[in-house]
């Protein structure tokens, strides 16, 4: 093969001589792939089972420099481009389709400094991989749920989970960024260098450069927190969630608590004969205290019958990982979400009544509570959109067979039109499938006039479009 087609920014397709793939190669520690190699298949597989694409080449970076190196190849030759962090993003926008794929799931170093509280992290690392360090000292960031999600699509997208209420979104406890932007060029951004770069990176996605390392701020957790799972019969789901919708009024900072509706998986806890019957979930954590731990539950746990109630002191890093046997990759998945500022009656009924619809076992609805100290940060310091006390509605969808697409996705999509006139308008774009690109201004809220005009400034061509894109204003770049 004496050169390789690849897909252009403008659709089109590029003749790259082999030669100069060489050369790009020799100037790497990190290798490129492409169609014929063997790694090629296993290094374009992402979590979501429904995205199938094929890129052109795909650079396995090892270092900052293979990540500049990447870019400005891109950047030259005019390539369409994605970025792979740890591949877990519902849109499946990690992977193109014959353009050039940037893979830093090679890059997963994390340097902890107990002392003064900091952590750099590498933009391949997981969640796993960012808990096992930062909790060898008793210390953490607050992060996701799922503990296979890369830290850089999270973070850059938001990041709220168990200890947001508490520590804020993840994205809250970013100090600095070094980021190579659409020119080339490494970066360092933070609320004193590119300031605004830093506002951007903070909610905007990945639309303003590709993050070669984070510096977040840690706190003091310990290694336990008072968390569980409390299951009650879908019969009583209505009369429960208005009972945990007034218990969440009161609730302190230090606890958390989401609800999961769906069928109920084989858990070990659960009496065999409710294997497979629909359910509500309430799943806890309390990361205060842990002497205060039951007291602070027990509002919650004294709602309705429950089937089981398994809160009790787990490992940080066990709880973190608690849902990752429901989330293993491979399944085809689609999400449908909106943000609700209340759990109004008619929002429950909604919700309760889908549940008698689910389309297949692995389908859910679940409701994330979002406020804390996430909320009284100012709704303009950050670009993410949503600042006030919230619940964060995922319509997850997910199947084995692509057969089941249209009923898994028409059902997804049905509750989301459905929900649609209880909701604020914004959205988590972490949450948002790839078919959902004509309403990023309208998730963005305010804050999206300004990405538009940061993109500009920072990517004029809008070379790293494969995300939630926010489009370039019109107009000649910034100074």
């Amino acid at each position: 093969m004496s050169s390789h087609k690849l897909t252009t920014l403008a659709a089109g397709q590029k003749s790259i001589a082999t030669a100069a793939i060489e050369a790009l190669a020799s100037q790497l520690r990190g290798s490129i792939l492409d169609e014929r190699d063997a790694g090629y298949d296993e290094a374009r597989a992402i979590w979501n089972g429904m995205v199938d694409r094929r890129p052109g080449l795909i650079i396995r970076c090892a270092d900052v420099g293979d990540v500049v190196s990447a870019v400005r190849f891109a950047r030259d030759n005019e390539l369409l481009v994605s970025v792979r962090g740890g591949g877990h993003g519902i849109a499946g926008n990690a992977v193109c389709d014959g353009g050039l794929m940037i893979d830093l799931s090679q890059m997963k170093s994390i340097r902890v400094d107990a002392a003064a509280q900091r952590a750099w992290v590498a933009p391949g690392a997981t969640l796993a991989d960012l808990d096992r360090e930062t909790q060898a000292f008793g210390l953490v960031v607050p992060t996701g749920i799922n503990s296979t999600t890369g830290i850089a699509g999270l973070t850059l997208g938001g990041g709220f989970g168990w200890l947001t209420r508490k520590l804020g979104l993840t994205l809250d406890n970013l100090e600095s960024v070094e980021v190579v932007t659409a020119d080339g060029e490494l970066r360092r951004a933070s609320e004193t260098e590119n300031p605004e770069l830093f506002w951007a990176l903070r909610g905007g996605g990945g639309n303003f450069g590709v993050v070669t390392g984070f510096v977040f701020r840690l706190h003091k957790l310990g290694n336990e927190v008072f968390s569980g799972l409390v299951v009650h019969p879908m019969s009583a789901a209505e009369s429960v969630l208005k009972a945990y919708r007034q218990a969440l009024e009161v609730s302190p900072d230090e606890l958390t608590c989401w609800a999961v509706m769906r069928q109920a998986p084989p858990l070990p806890f659960l009496p065999a004969e409710w294997h497979g019957k629909e359910v509500l979930i309430l799943a806890m954590c309390w990361c205060g205290d842990m002497a205060e731990g039951e007291k602070a539950t027990a509002r919650l746990r004294s709602i309705g019958k429950p089937i089981a109630d398994v809160v009790s002191p787990h490992p940080f890093t066990g709880w973190q990982q608690a849902f990752d046997p429901l989330l293993a990759p491979g399944a085809r998945n689609y999400w449908k979400s909106h943000d609700f500022a209340e759990l109004s009656d008619a929002t429950i009924g909604l919700l309760t009544g889908a549940i008698g619809r689910l389309p297949g076992p692995e389908c859910e609805v679940f409701i994330a509570h979002v406020g804390g100290a996430a909320g009284r940060v100012a709704k303009d310091a950050t670009a993410f959109p949503q600042r006030s006390s919230h619940f964060v509605m995922n319509v997850h969808a997910r199947w084995r067979e692509k057969s089941d697409d249209q009923k898994c996705i028409g059902w997804a999509r049905e509750l989301f039109e459905a929900a649609k006139p209880y909701s604020v308008g914004t959205a988590y774009i972490n949450f948002m499938p790839a078919d959902e690109g004509d309403r990023v201004r309208e998730a963005y809220g305010a804050s999206y006039q300004r990405l538009a005009e940061l993109k500009r400034r920072y990517d004029p061509s809008n070379l790293f479009r494969m995300n939630q894109n926010v489009t370039p204003v019109a107009g000649r770049r910034a100074a």
